[in-house]
């Protein structure tokens, strides 16, 4: 994905630039982009929701 900076003049035209961003992506650039944010969020070493209620049965 190219980043790209934008300086938005207000909060509408920033959300505006957000939604046009989001509509463009690619769908591998979207799973990518999501892989990312889950790492840096709950780590790469993160449990499976469901290996962890197998366990607790």
């Amino acid at each position: 994905m190219e980043r790209i900076v934008h300086k938005a003049k207000n909060h509408k035209e920033a959300e505006l630039w957000d939604i046009y961003q989001q509509i463009n992506m690619k769908p591998e650039e979207r799973q990518r982009a999501a892989k990312k944010l889950k790492e840096k969020v709950f780590g790469i070493k993160s449990q499976d929701i469901k290996e962890a209620y197998k366990r607790k049965k």
